[in-house]
């Protein structure tokens, strides 16, 4: 592992995660993609038993925040994650297609590690969750956070099932909860 890199699991806090495609090429670029990428998180959720706080998924990145999870922890998670959205979306292309014209290197989906922040109160949890949820305003793919259906925000705003489900009163601090 190199030197300066720590992760501190364990804690109660809650993890904000972000993760970029490779080369930050937008290989989740459209619907189709984002919505398969919502729908295996919503089942390594399931299966490795984490609550989801918030998340965006953007074109080429996504923010996740999540609690730590029942089995494993956040690293073996997004192992998991990451793995199966590569190899689900690798598979799907369509004969010829190229993820990224610019070169033939289109076996690699993900960029190495992910960057991983504890949250550990509800004023730097709220951070977040407006960072997030604001993320496809400030890039100018929408107008309003509620019009991108790739996040966590129409649950909060409007009390909505998305594609994952989102823990809306999950204590920042477990243990001092």
């Amino acid at each position: 592992m190199p030197t300066g890199l720590k992760r501190y699991y364990a804690t109660g806090h809650l993890h904000y995660i972000t993760c970029s495609c490779y080369r930050r090429r937008a290989l989740l670029g459209t619907p189709r993609r984002r919505t398969a990428f919502a729908r295996l998180l919503e089942e390594v959720r399931q299966r490795y038993r984490f609550v989801v706080v918030g998340y965006v998924v953007m074109p080429e990145h996504f923010h996740l925040l999540m609690s730590e999870p029942e089995i494993g922890d956040p690293s073996m998670v997004m192992k998991v994650l990451k793995q199966r959205v590569a190899r689900r979306l690798l598979r799907r292309r369509r004969p010829g297609e190229w993820l990224c014209k610019e070169d033939d290197d289109d076996r690699q989906f993900w960029q190495r590690r992910f960057y991983d922040f504890n949250v550990w109160s509800k004023r730097k949890r709220m951070e977040k969750l407006n960072y997030m949820h604001w993320n496809p305003v400030r890039r100018k793919l929408v107008e309003r956070p509620e019009h991108w259906p790739w996040s966590s925000y129409r649950t909060y705003l409007l009390g909505e099932k998305g594609l994952v489900e989102v823990g809306l009163s999950w204590p920042v601090n477990r243990k001092a909860a």
